[in-house]
C-alpha cells in the first residue's frame, strides 16, 4: 500500500478547563467555568467550560452571571494565560517530535501534514503521546485538505478520531445545516437561509452567479466551494520559538508565612534561570504569579534593566515583585516566569 498525503487537525479537548483540572485534580468531574477573574459577579464572559458545565447550557462567550444562574454550583476560576501558553507549547513540541509538518493555528489546535499509509494509526499515536507527555486529551480529524480535517474533528470530539474526505463528504455533510461548515457562522447561515439555502447540499449546488450577486463576487462563490468540501491542502510549518519559560508549584498545604513564600520563589526563580540559560536567549521581563486561597490569582511583572540570563538577577527581580502583593490570605500556588524578546 502506497503512502498518501494527509492533513490531520489536532484539537485539544476542553483545553483551558482541562489545564485547570490537571492542576486541581479535586475538580475532576465537577462543572468548571473559566473566565475573567473568576468572579461570576463581575462583567466578564466565559472563556471555556468543562463538559460537565456545558450540560447546563454554559458556553464560551456567555456572561459569567448567566453561567452562574444556570449552574450555581459551578466552580468559577480566573483566566491564567501563562499556564495555558506553557501547556500549549509543550503540546506543540510533542507534535513536532513526529516526522510531520506542524502548523499551529491556536493555543489548542494545529494542522499536521504527513505522508503515511495509515493516517488513523498516526492519529492514534499522536493522541497517545500527547496524553503521556502533557496529560491533555485531544481529538484528531483526518482529511484530504484542511477544511475537511477541521470539520472532521467535530465528529471526533471528545478524544476520538474521524476521517472526512471527498469519498464520504456528501454522505456525511449534504444534509447538515450550512453552519456545520468551517467558516460559516450563525449570521451567515441565517442570510443563506433567507436565500433558500439551508443545507450544505443546497449551498453546494447553488448557482455561482446568483451567489456572487447576492453575497459578493468573492464570498458568494467561496461559500459554494466550501459546501463542496474544497480547501487548502498545504500545511506550512510554523517556526517554534518559546515566548517564555516558567515554573510553578501548587502546595498541598497552603503557605501562610512570608519567609516560606520567599524561599519557594527563590527556588522557582533558580529553576527558571536554568531554563533561560538552556534556551540560549536572555530574559527581558520577569513575572510572579500568586494564587491565594481559594482560587484568587494575581500576577505582577517588571521589565529588567537589561536582558539577562544571570540567576542572581532573575531571582532578585522575582523576589522584588513579592512586595507588590497584599499578603492577606494563605497561598496555594506560586509561579515565576521569564519572558524573551518577541522580536527575536
Amino acid at each position: 500500500m502506497s503512502a498518501d498525503d494527509w492533513v490531520l487537525h489536532v484539537d485539544l479537548d476542553q483545553f483551558i478547563a482541562a489545564v485547570e483540572v490537571a492542576r486541581h485534580p479535586e475538580l475532576r468531574g465537577k462543572p468548571v467555568v473559566v473566565g475573567g477573574n473568576g468572579d461570576p459577579a463581575e462583567r466578564a464572559v466565559v472563556a471555556t467550560a468543562s463538559y460537565e458545565a456545558r450540560e447546563f447550557g454554559i458556553q464560551s462567550g456567555m456572561p459569567l452571571r448567566t453561567a452562574a444562574k444556570r449552574c450555581p454550583d459551578a466552580v468559577f476560576l480566573p483566566v491564567d494565560k501563562e499556564a495555558y501558553e506553557e501547556v500549549s507549547e509543550r503540546v506543540m513540541a510533542t507534535l513536532r517530535s513526529f516526522p510531520v509538518v506542524v502548523e499551529v493555528i491556536g493555543w489548542d489546535e494545529a494542522f499536521v501534514g504527513a505522508r503515511v499509509t495509515d493516517p488513523e494509526a498516526l492519529a492514534a499515536d499522536i493522541r497517545a503521546r500527547v496524553a503521556a507527555e502533557t496529560g491533555m486529551s485531544c481529538a484528531v480529524g483526518i482529511g484530504d485538505n484542511k477544511v475537511r480535517a477541521k470539520i472532521a474533528t467535530g465528529f471526533a470530539k471528545p478524544g476520538g478520531i474521524y476521517r472526512l474526505t471527498r469519498a464520504n463528504w456528501v454522505a456525511v455533510m449534504a444534509g447538515r445545516p450550512t453552519d456545520a461548515l468551517w467558516g460559516i457562522g450563525r449570521k451567515t447561515a441565517k442570510k443563506l437561509a433567507e436565500a433558500g439555502l439551508t443545507t450544505v447540499r443546497d449551498l453546494g449546488t447553488a448557482d455561482a452567479d446568483e451567489l456572487a450577486a447576492r453575497f459578493g463576487p468573492t464570498m458568494g462563490p467561496w461559500y459554494r466551494l466550501l459546501a463542496q468540501g474544497a480547501g487548502d491542502t498545504e500545511v506550512t510549518a510554523t517556526p517554534y520559538l518559546a515566548r517564555s519559560r516558567s515554573r510553578e508549584t501548587t502546595f498541598q498545604t497552603d503557605l501562610d508565612d512570608r519567609a516560606a513564600v520567599d524561599a519557594q520563589v527563590s527556588a522557582l526563580a533558580a529553576r527558571v534561570a536554568e531554563d533561560v540559560l538552556a534556551e540560549g536567549r536572555p530574559a527581558v521581563r520577569i513575572g510572579v504569579k500568586v494564587r491565594f486561597k481559594p482560587f484568587l490569582t494575581y500576577t505582577r511583572s517588571l521589565t529588567l534593566p537589561a536582558p539577562t540570563s544571570d540567576r542572581a538577577e532573575i531571582e532578585r527581580a522575582a523576589l522584588s515583585l513579592l512586595d507588590r502583593f497584599e499578603w492577606t490570605r494563605p497561598v496555594r500556588l506560586l509561579g515565576v516566569r521569564a519572558e524573551f524578546n518577541r522580536d527575536e
